[in-house]
């Protein structure tokens, strides 16, 4: 029995490697160096750096005593989703070893990564202060000019030009990349990457379903009334907190199951999705006007 357990949990070990396979919102994750956990349980503290600026320099008197304050901030996490699945006692080994690897692989592709990632968008895109758009964009040309629009916002604003992510759909980046001008390929080669999101994990608003009212049984997500058809985002790396915990969290065997002769196998993300309010300016966003 030991040695099955020990096969399962080799393939547990490989679901966080699918994830990052599949996620559209990975490069975003923050470095696990600058959060520190809170005082209580779901909770971690984020730094927030503030200095004084620069005062003339006397001769006499030297410098102008400034300050500078570092101070941690307490986030709670705000996402917490799980499912729970049952693989047969009747496999042996190998069989239960590969049916659990295939039914999480298929899950975490299909259900975990889109609703994550539309989670995060629709929670970015929603942030009080960014830069945001309300526009349709029916060709190449104006896909190039909201770009450059939003660009031009974030220079004024002295985002960092190293990290600047784009997230658009598939259909306006072939629509840019069809114009196959000097232009419009030097302007998609000035981004850290250009990353192409289906138009169903990218709205302005989500609704996440619980999995067991009427309606909702299947769980996951939906666009939600008010929510708006994302063109395209421009992300700073920096402006945003995104930390992310998942993992098995119990592997019940058959003889401790005490519903069905069967393996129970539960899954769970957690994680955090936030913008920090002193760089709303690092996200943009271009959405539908419908």
């Amino acid at each position: 029995m030991s040695n099955t357990i020990t096969r399962v949990k080799k393939y547990i070990n490989h679901l966080d490697e699918v994830y990052r396979q599949a996620s559209l919102t990975n490069d975003l994750e923050s470095s696990p160096a600058v959060i520190q956990s809170g005082n209580n349980a779901g909770e971690i503290l984020i730094p927030k750096i503030e200095t004084d600026g620069l005062a003339p320099y006397d001769r006499d008197s030297g410098y102008v005593d400034g300050t500078d304050k570092l101070n941690w901030q307490t986030v709670t996490f705000d996402y917490d989703r799980g499912r729970a699945f049952s693989v047969d006692a009747m496999d042996d080994d190998e069989t239960i070893g590969v049916s659990f690897g295939m039914l999480s692989a298929e899950f975490i592709r299909t259900q975990v990564v889109p609703e994550m990632d539309a989670y995060r968008f629709a929670k970015y895109a929603s942030a009080t202060g960014i830069g945001l758009k309300s526009e349709n964009l029916t060709d190449g040309d104006k896909v190039c000019s909201a770009i450059t629009t939003a660009n031009n916002a974030f220079d004024e604003a002295e985002v960092n030009t190293e990290n600047r992510y784009l997230f658009i759909t598939p259909s306006l980046y072939n629509a840019v990349i069809s114009l196959d001008t000097y232009k419009s390929k030097a302007m998609l080669e000035g981004f850290a990457r250009v990353i192409r999101v289906p138009q169903n994990r990218f709205y302005t608003a989500i609704d996440l379903l619980d999995g067991k009212s009427e309606g909702e049984e299947k769980g996951g997500y939906r666009k939600s009334a008010t929510g708006k058809k994302i063109n395209f985002m421009i992300i700073e790396k920096s402006a945003v907190i995104q930390f992310t915990k998942h993992a098995v969290n119990k592997i019940i065997t058959p003889e401790a199951n005490q519903t069905a002769d069967a393996w129970k196998f539960f899954y769970r993300v957690y994680g955090l999705t936030a913008v920090y309010a002193n760089k709303v300016s690092g996200i943009y966003c271009s959405h539908t006007t419908t």
